[in-house]
């Protein structure tokens, strides 16, 4: 078998397969009337009578036969600024290639020579750094015959998944005129690009009176790193078993037939070429799964990913898939206090009730407990403190159990002031658990 170059009978012919780009005319033409006639032309109106008639006469001696080709470059229709000649030219080269598309090639294997070749059997596969993919392969069925001066084609497609050096390896075992079975590879490189990069901020707010509600908000922001304008189809974020997401908008001219037609045929956004962004931002919340309150998941922190699909300015399809978005680190607690309900408005020197709620998040029993307003460190005095005994007892919380529970405290200042302090202590295992985050109250005289 012989796979010397140079005398082959065969070669590969490789085109790829992709929209057609527009044929734009080099010279732009232009209105004879702009190279002499100022904008403010149209505020004399004596003068605008008597201009268009003036320019149609010199505009319609020029139009017919003109064997100087003075008017070549003049605008003879409103169309012809535009500089596209109405013509489509097919790709010349593989051009760039991006991650997410979809590698189509025209592949044609010639016979050059005189002699007819037979028995052709032909391969086809993308090469890349990690991995070589099989797009074609006619061991079990060769191509009988290529005459002499005829050829054999055929199309391959590749989803492209990786970047950077990637080729196609196009190879052919061939008996040839005088019946040598001849081996011939030919190798067709091409770089693939990132098309966008996509840039996340992930964001936690605390809402609700209480401040124990928390909604986090995730913030994306897409660059588009083409030589063409992108048209995103889809931009959707896939949320983990654990999230719901809600896409957010601005809002626009209320129409209920507009609200209902974009709803049917939803407009894409244009990002456009060389460097254009568009931000988008989703509202996640954690699912409850039938419990009164979100269960979170000891070191739980994917989040999700984003779904990105996207058109070019002739339709050419891409599609991306980002890695898992990662939050805060959920870390478990084995005892969780929780506020349930803190009253609006307090009165000066009396009584109130704090609704706290302690939750055991262990497969064992704890406590039982005591609760109390710890003491600052710095000289200043405490606003808020307890009506009555100073340490409250709780009894033991069953395992993934809870307890409601009341905290009778007293203000004796007006206006915002804080609860600081509140403290859980288990006293069989001796432990004394993370004081609970500071509340705002407001003291008014009753």
């Amino acid at each position: 078998m012989s796979s010397t170059p140079g005398t082959h009978s065969l070669a590969f012919r490789v085109m790829r397969l992709c929209r057609p780009s527009l044929h734009v005319e080099p010279p732009l033409r232009v209105d004879p009337t702009d190279l002499f006639i100022g904008e403010d032309i149209f505020d004399d109106p004596i003068a605008a009578s008597n201009l268009p008639p003036l320019i149609s006469s010199d505009v319609t001696t020029n139009k017919s036969s003109d064997l100087t080709y003075r008017s070549r470059f003049l605008l003879h229709d409103s169309a012809d600024s535009i500089g596209l000649s109405g013509l489509l030219v097919l790709p010349q080269a593989f051009g760039a290639i991006y991650l997410g598309e979809t590698f189509c090639s025209y592949i044609s294997i010639n016979n050059s020579s005189t002699l007819e070749v037979r028995d052709v059997v032909i391969k086809a596969e993308i090469q890349t750094d990690k991995q070589r993919i099989l797009l074609l392969d006619t061991s079990k069925s060769p191509v009988e015959s290529i005459r002499a001066g005829g050829r054999y084609d055929f199309i391959v497609e590749h989803d492209v998944k990786e970047l950077g050096a990637h080729t196609l390896v196009c190879t052919a075992l061939y008996s040839d005129g005088e019946g040598e079975r001849k081996y011939l590879p030919q190798f067709f490189k091409f770089i693939v690009s990132n098309p966008l990069s996509v840039r996340t901020k992930v964001r936690v707010v605390k809402v609700g009176a209480t401040h124990f509600q928390e909604i986090t908000f995730l913030e994306a922001c897409i660059e588009n790193h083409t030589k063409s304008n992108l048209y995103m189809d889809q931009v959707e974020f896939e949320p983990s078993q654990n999230w719901s997401a809600t896409m957010l908008k601005a809002d626009g001219p209320h129409s209920d037939y507009n609200a209902q037609s974009r709803e049917i045929f939803k407009p894409p956004v244009l990002i456009r070429s060389g460097g254009g962004i568009h931000n988008y931002l989703y509202q996640l919340k954690m699912l409850s799964h039938g419990s009164s309150s979100p269960v979170k998941v000891q070191g739980s922190n994917v989040l999700g990913k984003l779904q990105i699909t996207w058109r070019t300015n002739l339709g050419e399809p891409g599609r991306l898939q980002t890695q898992q978005i990662l939050g805060t680190t959920i870390t478990s607690k084995e005892i969780e206090l929780n506020v349930v309900e803190v009253p609006s408005v307090v009165g000066i020197d009396k009584p109130f009730l704090l609704k706290l709620k302690l939750t055991n998040q262990t497969d064992k029993e704890q406590g039982p407990f005591e609760i109390w307003l710890s003491q600052n460190d710095s000289d200043e005095e405490k606003v808020v403190m307890i009506n009555g005994l100073r340490i409250m007892a709780l009894a033991p919380v069953e395992a993934f159990g809870s307890t409601d529970f009341h905290l009778n405290l007293i203000a004796t200042k007006l206006g915002v002031q804080r609860i600081t302090g509140i403290t859980v202590f288990d006293k069989i295992e001796k432990i004394t658990y993370d004081s609970l985050p500071d509340l705002e109250i407001f003291v008014d005289q009753d």
